[in-house]
């Protein structure tokens, strides 16, 4: 069988920079890698995970502009926003098979994520969501608030991915050559409660719960595709290096010793580092706009054994 590929896409496949985020740009600028994924789809199997911060801070935004309206949790949110983006995503990448002439079943499948409910991040919440706060509003927030640039906003936890609840149905998917776009916003965040699940207020990282899955599931590359060429040293200064071909142990050391902003390239390396130290074969960290190249060892940063 073809080998499996997963493909990680940032918050910049659907939203650009200094963007509005209007349905017509987010379906603009997902033409770009549908072109790509439809193009690898003859070589590979593909699964697709995607982020949704500007997605889900969208429908916070339109909560706190109508109070009739009854106030939904956030798992939910990002059920919707998985279900939003998934639809997007499936319907751009199967017109461009369509114009390959290549018939492919696609689906999108709304996943649960599973964390642990004394992990540490739930005592300290530090992922910014929704709008920013007047002085009076964060006093009074029934959620814990922190101030950010930008000024007070709520946080919530972003506690570690421990398993995908679907992993087996992915699985099956695969197997019948389904292209399978899962894990939208890092998954629903969901603790166990005997055989049940209960969700919880927290954003799983995107990269992580990816690195999680393709372990799981046994996928042979892990691709996370970002805005920027891939992995660098000293990012946005005179002697920037950018990483092309480094060893697990290589990157490994430079994460701990801070070169990778935590809550941007940070996870992205944690999430490759994670993949191959499961016996992943390599991971790729590149341009949303290089995709294929990065696949053929012709762009981004790779993390090899």
């Amino acid at each position: 069988m073809k080998p499996v590929l997963l493909i990680a896409l940032g918050g910049n496949a659907l939203i650009r920079s200094g963007e509005e985020g209007t349905v017509q740009e987010q379906f603009a600028n997902l033409r770009n890698p549908a072109v790509q994924m439809a193009r690898l789809a003859r070589d590979w199997r593909l699964v697709i995970t995607h982020g949704n911060g500007p997605q889900v801070g969208n429908l916070l935004l339109q909560q706190e502009c109508c109070a009739k309206a009854p106030k939904l949790p956030l798992e939910l949110l990002v059920a919707q926003t998985q279900g939003q983006i998934g639809y997007m995503i499936e319907s751009t990448l199967d017109e461009e098979l369509t114009r390959l002439g290549e018939h492919r079943h696609l689906v999108s499948l709304i996943s649960y994520i599973v964390v642990e409910k004394d992990d540490p991040a739930f005592a300290d919440p530090t992922k910014p969501i929704g709008p920013v706060l007047s002085e009076e509003e964060a006093k009074s927030a029934p959620y814990p608030v922190r101030r950010t640039p930008k000024g007070p906003r709520r946080v919530v936890a972003s506690p570690r991915p421990v398993t995908v609840v679907e992993r087996e149905e992915i699985r099956i998917l695969l197997e019948n050559d389904f292209i399978v776009v899962c894990c939208g916003g890092g998954g629903i965040p969901v603790i166990r409660r005997g055989r049940a699940f209960q969700g919880v207020d927290a954003i799983i990282d995107k990269d992580l719960a990816s690195a999680r899955l393709a372990e799981e599931i046994g996928i042979d590359l892990l691709l996370i595709a970002t805005d920027v060429e891939g992995a660098s040293l000293s990012f946005g200064a005179p002697e920037e290096k950018l990483l092309r071909t480094v060893r697990v142990e290589e990157v490994e050391r430079y994460l701990k010793e801070g070169h990778f902003a935590p809550g941007s390239m940070g996870p992205k390396v944690e999430a490759a580092v994670q993949f191959v130290r499961s016996g992943g074969k390599r991971a790729l960290i590149t341009s949303v706009d290089a995709i294929e190249a990065a696949v053929a060892g012709e762009a981004g940063t790779e993390v090899v054994p």
